[in-house]
């Protein structure tokens, strides 16, 4: 039997309004490579802040070889030897590379001082060993990002580090360092360390992973041996879903569609370790779903389309005319509205009532030679009130005051009080309840019959089967699987997530 080298057990963590962790235990073994997988929002992060002495749990404990731990800060797990590279970099990008590398645990000479030559010489030796030819005595953010997560890696690898907790490291990375980043986890297991690897690509996981724990809205859905288990499975699992039987993945490409041509076209769509050559089609009065895992590269889609993300490559055409100014001022006026993914950073502005939120972005509509009429501000607030049925007090109550489902049907009517023809929908039914939920699929239906175009995210499977005329889905930045009629099904869906590229 395989050894423990940590153990967590029990681990229960709250913050203001959500349980993120509910009795998860996780066990790490001596020279294995342990796979943390879940969706958004499943308690991977918080679990691997609380390992690596972040936050503390509010209740359950941690074991390092039967001796119990407890943290009042990441440097007391750090000498207890668990070293964690974050999705943010703990890094000092002003300083030099070799100083970076060694923070903390500089070479001395004989009087306390810092070894400069020494920390340059050995920094430099060690490097090389991860593919890193460059000038040590360099800024860290001379480098690129993903020659900075090489970094950190040797630093937690030269610190003598027996756990390591890589969360996400190949997100920015380029092949060739991601061949590095594997071959030197793999080294780290013949030596006897634990490594936990949190990663949303599932060929990373079958690849480098010996042991799997699936985490599902702050619990633990799944632990054991990932040899023993499937990808469809894997991704039954970490989306809650208990199926028996996945069809093949359907193919790719655009099938015959009856009617209207495309109102918008997005071809070729790519950014660097984002987006690899998207291409989808919307026709008016369709409701076009867009799926896949967390990391797929659908909020990237969206915001590529709206003009909100920059592209190396890829065009977006709107009634066969292309978008020429990329900008997200060039998408509005060519009727292309986005409602974010996260509505309390980047749509609801609190400090506003309900009135000018839904009135913000057709203010200039609204106005005659720069002065701004109220009563056609009061007219288009009451208008959309009605039509969503806002349930507040009164329009100049303070958004911040309703419901989650009522706060996105405000940002839906600033969209809508443009009169816009091609509406991105970014998860807008996460977060608000059954109800409200309902209320919103509804609404979604009579915009696509007054012939709106429709794009939907959503990591809910039932709300693609149910809500949408096709289903897109996305794997790892490119398009898997396109699914019209009677393929679209949560089975298909997931059949397409799971299946690995080249298949």
């Amino acid at each position: 039997m395989v050894a423990s080298v940590l153990e967590a057990a029990g681990i229960l963590k709250t913050f203001p309004g959500t349980l993120a962790l509910d009795h998860v235990s996780l066990t790490l073994a001596r020279g294995e490579v342990h796979a943390l997988a879940g969706e958004n929002g499943a308690g991977k992060s918080t679990l691997v802040k609380v390992l690596s002495g972040v936050c503390p749990p509010d209740a359950g404990r941690l074991r390092r070889r039967g001796q119990r731990l407890t943290f009042d800060g990441p440097l007391d797990a750090q000498r207890a030897g668990i070293r964690a590279i974050y999705q943010d970099d703990n890094l000092v990008p002003s300083m030099g590379v070799a100083r970076n590398l060694f923070l903390g645990g500089e070479p001395r000479t004989r009087l306390g001082l810092i070894d400069t030559a020494l920390m340059h010489d050995r920094a430099d030796e060690i490097l090389r060993e991860y593919g890193l030819n460059v000038d040590v005595r360099r800024p860290l953010r001379s480098l690129g990002t993903g020659a900075q997560k090489l970094v950190a890696l040797a630093r937690a690898v030269t610190a003598d580090a027996q756990i390591i907790i890589m969360d996400e490291p190949t997100a920015v990375m380029e092949p060739a360092e991601i061949e590095t980043l594997f071959r030197v986890t793999s080294a780290q297991r013949e030596r006897g360390r634990a490594v936990l690897y949190v990663s949303h690509r599932l060929e990373e996981l079958y690849e480098l992973c010996d042991q799997v724990t699936v985490l599902r809205e702050g619990r633990v859905a799944h632990t054991g041996p990932l040899a023993g288990i499937d990808r469809r499975t894997l991704v039954s699992l970490m989306l809650g879903r208990n199926l028996t039987h996945l069809p093949a993945e359907q193919p790719g490409g655009f099938p015959e569609q009856p009617g209207d041509p495309p109102f918008l076209r997005a071809s070729g769509l790519t950014r660097r370790h984002a987006l690899t050559d998207v291409s989808i089609e919307l026709r008016q009065g369709e409701v076009l779903g867009l799926g896949g895992l967390l990391g797929a590269g659908r909020t990237e889609t969206a915001k590529a389309i709206a003009g909100a993300l920059t592209l190396d490559a890829g065009q977006v055409t709107v009634a066969g005319a292309p978008l020429r100014r990329r900008s997200v001022a060039g998408a509005i006026r060519a009727g292309i509205g986005l409602l974010p993914e996260n509505r309390s950073t980047e749509g609801i502005i609190p400090t506003l009532s309900i009135r000018d939120n839904i009135a913000l972005a057709a203010l200039p509509r609204l106005s005659r030679f720069g002065v701004v009429s109220n009563a056609r501000i009061d007219r288009v607030a009451d208008t959309f009130m009605r039509r969503l049925g806002i349930k507040a007090t009164s329009p100049h109550q303070k958004v911040t005051e309703l419901s989650s489902g009522n706060q996105q049907k405000v940002l839906l009517a600033r969209w809508l009080a443009l009169h816009p023809k091609v509406l991105l929908l970014d998860e807008p039914t996460r977060g608000i309840d059954i109800g409200a939920k309902a209320q919103m699929q509804d609404l979604l239906d009579e915009l696509a019959v007054d012939g709106l175009a429709i794009l939907l995210i959503s990591s809910d499977l039932e709300e693609l089967v149910t809500g949408c005329d096709r289903v897109v889905v996305l794997r790892d930045g490119e398009v898997a699987a396109e699914l019209t009629g009677a393929a679209v099904t949560e089975e298909g869906i997931i059949a397409a997530m799971a299946a690995s590229i080249g298949d």
